[in-house]
């Protein structure tokens, strides 16, 4: 496996269109926003998403939905137990050579990190991951569309007969807002985890196509999409320039009062002296 050589920092644009982008179980599953209303899709669903592409793509992965598992283990601690190497590193008590063995069985262990912490071992292990994600963010404050659904079938029958009552819910949706996804990847930590140019390639292409296969009620299919993934590249290990600053190179600003297309926003890419950008349609 090829080694990682520089550091990279990505910006992935979404386009969200009567879609709940990440419901909030403390809010009725509203989409999460922030005090000032802007709409949010926190790191953990997007890193989910990555997930579920890489497992598509064909790549090992230790946090697997319950729907997805591709291997009959039903915990993550009975999906460790599986792997002989790590087990008996666990007995030697050697936590470099169980953080080594997974790394090198699960693509995003060695990609995010993985804390492993299991009631029945003696020892916890825990992996810094070299891949950072943060919350996506919309470009401008969002609006909600909320409306009560009812369930008018009989999801059992009743003992004196009748029809059971119908239950009431709430959906909701966004709208239309574009969101931005901001991430880096650091060379000494991938260096730790054997996380590789390969293995880059390929979350770019999870990037690129993070909601294919990712259809449900609350994300119909062409309400999220993906509309641009820029990619820096730079020329050292540890980076020309800090992902602050990178970071700030793509303005966006809304072309209209009420934008709602892509077209509507006017994306401004500024550059730094002697770094290139890759920028790539999505899906």
């Amino acid at each position: 496996m090829s080694e990682f050589t520089n550091k990279i920092d990505f910006e992935v644009l979404v386009m969200v269109k009567n879609a709940n982008p990440n419901g909030d179980p403390l809010n009725g599953n509203r989409p999460r926003e922030t005090y000032d209303g802007y709409g949010e899709i926190s790191d953990v669903c997007i890193k989910r998403k990555i997930r579920n592409r890489l497992q598509d793509m064909g790549e090992n992965i230790f946090v697997q939905s319950d729907d997805r598992s591709d291997d009959e283990a039903k915990s993550l601690a009975e999906r460790a137990k599986k792997n002989a190497v790590m087990q008996k590193a666990l007995k030697d008590k050697d936590k470099d050579a169980y953080a080594k063995a997974a790394c090198e069985t699960w693509m995003d262990v060695r990609s995010f990190g993985q804390v492993f912490a299991f009631k029945d071992d003696s020892v916890s292990v825990g992996v810094r991951g070299p891949v950072s994600i943060h919350s996506a963010f919309s470009v401008l404050p969002i609006s909600i569309d909320s409306m009560q659904i009812t369930k008018s079938v009989n999801s059992e029958t009743a003992k004196d007969g009748k029809k059971s009552s119908d239950t009431m819910g709430m959906k909701h949706k966004v709208y239309s807002a574009l969101y931005v996804i901001k991430g880096s990847m650091n060379h000494q930590l991938a260096q730790k985890t054997g996380f590789s140019d390969a293995d880059a390639e390929k979350i770019k292409e999870a990037l690129r196509t993070l909601f294919v296969n990712d259809t449900s009620s609350a994300r119909p299919d062409g309400s999220m999409e993906v509309c641009r993934l820029f990619w820096w590249r730079h020329n050292c290990p540890m980076g020309q320039y800090s992902s602050a600053k990178v970071h700030k190179l793509l303005e966006i600003s809304a072309k209209i009062d009420d934008p709602k297309e892509f077209e509507d926003y006017e994306i401004t890419l500024n550059s730094l002296p002697g770094l290139e950008v890759e920028e790539i349609e999505g899906i």
